[in-house]
């Protein structure tokens, strides 16, 4: 968790009336926000987590009263038993936590050293979870309270969702709306096309391939699904995985023979987005397809879904069916490549709030900048 102590320095006190409020020194806030995850494999962790997770009408759109009897007397009952198990497979015992915690805090970390070695402290780097710890608001709240009087929400989800970058956005915005003073606010958007994401991704693609003994057949890209419905009421998220999926195979110059694209992790009974990741590993294995690699570029961050679901359950079924070697690319998670496109994002988002940043990291007292003073593409950000 990042240090977020006030600034040493407060703000310039010398023209404040009588009774004024003690300000700390105004600072820029970024939050990364994630998914989520239970605090534990355990029955009633799992329960818990799978509770908040579900009852979000974000993620199920369905009336709560019908769906609220089904997820308390049949999801709830038996769900967190096989969640768990999932769970336990790939738990960091180390840290008694999921790799998904443990990732996100890298990746904070490691965004948090390269933004202030630029920057000073004058920008503080956080993270938060929709579901489970560390919650949203109260990181809100926290980084409002150490002086970040501007705050950029870093949703960690490429393609953008309603299921996904929405309702973490949603949580920062309950917060606001409990605070008097509210910071102002930016959030990033989806980056499914940005370059950089694509380099990075296609450079992950390349450095995995060149450890292996044997060269794959066939590259299979697969993202997280979500029911077709969601696709009909407008959201963008299917149309931007395949876009993601179709730059990184041009980035890797590699023919469309060779790549496809899935979808994977479906609940409930409702049809989703196709092609399903479980049917296409079996359908290319049964093809004839021998030597498979799997990437999840939708995953900022592996996590169950991707090292029990893909390089467990899916592993298993490739190789059942006739392939003879399975391997998965590690999501982008804390790799230098990574934390540098997030900063890149970062700056690029915070542009008309950077100067005043730099200033601040050699004079914590930040007065105003003139207009005049900027370079020249900066001044329209200014006015």
């Amino acid at each position: 968790m990042a240090d977020l102590r006030p600034h040493p320095t407060a703000a310039d006190t010398r023209h404040r009336p009588p009774g004024h409020m003690t300000v700390p020194a105004r600072r820029i806030g970024v939050l990364l926000l994630n998914l989520g995850t239970p605090e534990g494999t355990d029955y009633w962790s799992m329960r818990r987590y799978l509770k908040e997770f579900l009852s979000d009408p974000r993620v199920i759109e369905i009336p709560k009263l019908i769906w609220q009897p089904l997820l308390q007397t049949l999801v709830l009952t038996t769900r967190p038993q096989k969640s768990g198990k999932a769970y336990a497979s790939i738990w960091n015992r180390e840290r008694n936590e999921s790799p998904l915690k443990t990732i996100t805090r890298d990746q904070a970390d490691g965004l948090r050293a390269a933004i202030q070695a630029q920057y000073g402290e004058t920008v503080v780097v956080d993270w938060a979870m929709r579901y489970g710890q560390p919650a949203i608001q109260p990181a809100v709240q926290r980084l409002k309270d150490a002086g970040c009087d501007r705050i950029l929400l870093f949703p960690l989800y490429p393609q953008y969702s309603a299921t996904t970058t929405a309702t973490a956005c949603d949580q920062a915005f309950r917060q606001l709306m409990s605070m008097r003073w509210q910071p102002a606010i930016r959030t990033v958007p989806s980056y499914h096309d940005d370059p950089a994401y694509i380099d990075a991704l296609a450079r992950s693609v390349e450095r995995h391939l060149a450890e292996l003994p044997w060269v794959p057949d066939m590259l299979l890209v697969s993202f997280h699904g979500l029911p077709e419905r969601n696709l009909e009421l407008g959201d963008p998220y299917y149309c931007f995985c395949l876009k993601t999926a179709r730059l990184l195979r041009e980035r890797l110059g590699w023919p469309e023979t060779r790549v496809r694209h899935s979808f994977q992790s479906r609940f409930g009974r409702t049809e989703w987005l196709k092609p399903y990741t479980d049917a296409t590993v079996t359908a290319l294995a049964e093809e004839g397809v021998k030597r498979l690699a799997v990437i999840a570029p939708g995953f900022a961050s592996d996590c169950v879904e991707t090292l029990e679901e893909l390089d467990g359950e899916n592993r298993e079924l490739f190789l059942e069916h006739g392939g003879e070697a399975f391997s998965f690319v590690p999501c982008l998670n804390a790799h230098p490549d990574h934390i540098e496109m997030l900063k890149g994002i970062v700056e690029r988002e915070l542009s008309g709030w950077l100067p005043a940043a730099r200033q601040a990291a050699h004079h914590p007292v930040v007065h105003p900048v003139p207009a005049q003073a900027l370079p020249r593409p900066l001044r329209a950000a200014h006015g």
